[in-house]
């Protein structure tokens, strides 16, 4: 496989190739782009494309495509021992990905950094574009002495939570391949804003009010997004967040509204929103308790009942 060059950027797209051949394409272009990693995607009409180009000792990539799962197993790791770390960030919607024992949901604009020596793996659902800039490990202890106490949890992006997450998101965002071909300033200049940013970034911030605030909106965020998974759990949810669920349970406190009661209301709008909908009427009430995460009929029911007052049927006969 050869990737299209400028130099000095490096070009691999899937255009290049017939559809039926696309994955196997890109599963190559990935190994040649980045490490020896599989790809997996049940995507109907796939396709991706990746750019890189060297930027100041690291290098710069940015990828667009389809949803995939993306996995570096021992296999890939015995073929590739490539000593360096990538840091990610997506901006345009919601993915997960796990690294040893931590894992996370990221949120867009949320930062991820990944150790190429150990078993990773990104779940990307609606689609894989992301900034993704590889950093040897050399590079990376300057700024960051234990790189592994930061693989594969959640930096948060959003800036609400303080910190320097939110600086380092956006000037992460920046950092495209084409950047190199006309550099706004000296390499180094840049990447030394990168590793001071990201040494900020992962620094511990002090717990207070304003903190408990962003995390609860987060949880509310998340709870949104998965209230209709089955048995969902503050401790599902303070996971996919990279909190503690003692902390989750702690800022929903201060909020006045534990797990429990948020998880039971989200569940009832949005049983009332297809209760309401005469588009859903074919719908059974046991089946519109499916749809919300409530798989025992006569549970969801006396959910409904303590949360909005009145049976679903009643509800939905009453609109």
């Amino acid at each position: 496989m050869h990737a299209q060059e400028t130099l000095p950027l490096r070009r691999w797209s899937t255009d290049a190739v017939a559809p039926s051949a696309r994955l196997d394409y890109w599963v190559g272009a990935v190994c040649e782009g980045f490490l020896d990693m599989e790809v997996a995607s049940a995507q109907a009409g796939f396709g991706a494309e990746l750019v890189s180009a060297p930027f100041g000792g690291l290098t710069l990539n940015r990828v667009q495509g389809s949803a995939q799962d993306v996995y570096r197993t021992r296999r890939g790791i015995a073929r590739s021992r490539q000593d360096c770390h990538y840091l990610l960030c997506k901006t345009d919607s919601a993915w997960s990905a796990a690294q040893g024992a931590a894992s996370a949901r990221l949120l867009p604009g949320d930062l991820l950094l990944v150790d190429a020596g150990r078993c990773y793996e990104f779940h990307f659902d609606s689609s894989c574009s992301t900034v993704s800039l590889e950093l040897p490990t050399a590079w990376l202890r300057r700024w960051l002495p234990e790189p592994a106490a930061v693989t594969g949890r959640r930096i948060d992006g959003s800036g609400t939570t303080g910190g320097f997450g939110g600086a380092l998101s956006a000037f992460v965002r920046q950092l495209r391949p084409e950047l190199a071909l006309a550099p706004p300033a000296p390499a180094a200049l840049v990447t030394d804003q990168l590793g001071a940013l990201l040494a900020l970034a992962c620094a511990p911030v002090p717990c207070d009010e304003h903190t408990d605030r962003s995390l609860r909106a987060r949880v509310h965020q998340t709870v949104q997004a998965r209230h209709a998974e089955p048995g969902l759990t503050a401790a599902a949810v303070a996971s996919g967040l990279d909190v503690g669920e003692r902390s989750l349970h702690r800022a929903l406190a201060a909020g006045g509204v534990p797990f429990a009661s948020l998880l039971a209301t989200v569940r009832c709008q949005a049983a009332r929103r297809l209760l309401q909908d005469s588009r859903f009427d074919r719908l059974t009430v046991a089946e519109v308790g499916r749809r919300v995460g409530l798989l025992d009929a006569s549970h969801f029911v006396r959910v409904f009942r303590r949360t909005v007052g009145s049976t679903p049927a009643a509800w939905r006969q009453g609109r």
